[in-house]
């Protein structure tokens, strides 16, 4: 049975860090900025031989509990609650501060073990400091660098002591990361010639990635759907940093939640935290299978939220929109229908793409939105027969064949599908070179329509076949 870890600490001694060192992976944002680290986040770890959960918990302040810091600090004492284990961080090279005497308190009343653990300890003049972890009644600091890795034989040890060793050392088969083996961006067409299209994994969590402008209610969305105040909400504008994953189940399917950090206008990201934070969910959306647009129903389809859509259709995810906050809304069907008409008209390129009114905060819509992310994915993974294909091309050409171009009719010989997750089809033609675009959107609007493949990209690659007579003299009488 594996166990939890939990790494606590004031702001800035370097829990993230440490985290990152521990999962092997630069997952948690890590900046000079204190209080970098909002959510709590867990994750698979190793250290040398020992394999357990770690959570990455906000920097312990002492503050109110309705402002951001007391439900920050909230979050954490939850991860408390959690854990088997708990690594109490201390900074060296700053010492001993009296957040540290009243945090130690919280840990040490949590009743689990406490390893202290003095980070920085590669620093100049850090040896006072960590002598200082003495006063603190949590035993003996163990000496480490979470940035360089020094010390963590030492860590591992006071593992060990604090579990015993058939805990610490029991072997759990750990478990790979569902973004390890993700699709990754720009995937090219698979070879139309191979005999069979891979078939996709359910056994494996689906990955959501659920993003939007700030304060549009991504945060308060995931809390909904899960039915626990898991990530970290309120009405500032920006409160989510890192990309944090959630576990969760519906209708006996596993799914991963990944809620993002708001994105703005790239003019207006100028902060180095913000820039991190907008790679951080860029990254979550390459990884995701399907992504939740959460729109604010109430100032739906500003430029930037065009901007994201069609970033979500160029990496080939299945798009589903959440118009939120629509609780606020006066005249829910005439609204509706105009956002609808505006879905169609605004985005073309994911024509029928599903679009759900929804309230995070009174929980209206959830079902429909997790049926229309569902049946998105579905058709993300749509598989069509060669035969049924070229069955539908023949009509298709025989309505509506393509046109001549400088007095040659444009030939196409075949189509097969090459690929899902998007759905990607080869066209064997002849030219093209010249084959007109135009022609191209009619049979992909054509695949849709007939095939019902919905608001999901679609890839379609020109193949041209080589022609063996190319380059022969003619024969001469």
């Amino acid at each position: 049975m594996t166990y939890t870890v939990a790494i606590v600490g004031r702001p800035n001694v370097g829990k993230s860090t440490l985290f990152n060192r521990l999962v092997g992976k630069r997952l948690a944002l890590v900046d000079d900025t204190p209080g970098v680290t909002r959510d709590r986040r867990r994750h698979d770890a190793k250290l040398y031989d020992l394999y357990f959960d770690v959570i990455d918990t906000a920097g312990l302040e002492v503050a109110d509990k309705s402002s951001l810091a007391g439900r920050m600090t909230a979050g954490t004492e939850k991860a408390l609650e959690e854990a088997d284990l708990v690594f109490f961080i201390i900074d060296s090279k700053a010492g001993v501060t009296p957040d540290d005497r009243t945090f130690a308190d919280v840990a040490r009343r949590s009743g689990k073990p406490v390893i202290l653990v003095a980070n920085k300890a590669e620093a100049r003049g850090a040896e006072g400091g960590m002598l200082e972890g003495w006063e603190l009644g949590l035993g003996e600091p163990v000496p480490i660098s979470a940035e360089h890795g020094l010390g963590l034989p030492d860590l591992r040890d006071a593992v060990i002591a604090a579990l015993g060793e058939e805990r610490a050392l029991g072997e759990d088969e750990a478990e790979l990361d569902p973004l390890d083996d993700a699709p990754l961006i720009g995937e090219d067409i698979a070879d139309p010639d191979a005999e069979e299209i891979p078939a996709y994994d359910a056994t494996k969590p689906m990955r959501i990635a659920v993003i939007g402008r700030p304060n549009a209610g991504k945060s308060t969305l995931i809390n909904a759907l899960i039915g626990e105040e898991r990530l970290l909400t309120g009405p500032e504008a920006g409160i989510t940093r890192d990309s944090i994953s959630v576990e969760w189940e519906y209708a006996g399917r596993k799914l991963k939640l990944f809620d993002t950090a708001g994105m703005r206008r790239k003019a207006k990201v100028q902060e180095k935290l913000e820039v991190l934070s907008v790679q951080d969910g860029l990254r979550a959306i390459r990884f995701a299978e399907v992504v939740i647009i959460v729109l604010d129903a109430t100032i739906p389809f500003e430029k930037q939220d065009l901007q994201l859509a069609d970033l979500i259709v160029r990496e080939g995810r299945a798009p589903v929109i959440a118009f939120n906050k629509w609780d606020l809304i006066d005249s829910p069907q005439q609204t509706l229908a105009e956002l609808r008409e505006k879905t169609e008209r605004l985005l073309p390129q994911v024509r029928g793409i599903q679009a759900v009114p929804v309230s995070a905060e009174t929980g209206r819509g959830l079902d429909k939105l997790m049926q229309a992310v569902m049946a998105t994915h579905e058709t993300w993974n749509i598989r069509i027969s060669t035969g049924r294909l070229n069955r539908w091309l023949e009509g298709i050409l025989a309505h509506h064949p393509p046109p001549a171009i400088a007095g040659r009719r444009l030939k196409i010989k075949y189509i097969t599908q090459a690929k899902t997750r998007p759905p990607g089809f080869v066209l064997s033609v002849t030219r093209s070179d010249a084959f007109p675009q135009s022609y191209l959107r009619y049979l992909i609007n054509g695949l849709r329509e007939t095939f019902g493949i919905r608001g999901v990209p679609v890839r379609m690659v020109l193949r041209e076949t080589d022609n063996p007579f190319a380059g022969r003299a003619k024969k001469r009488g």
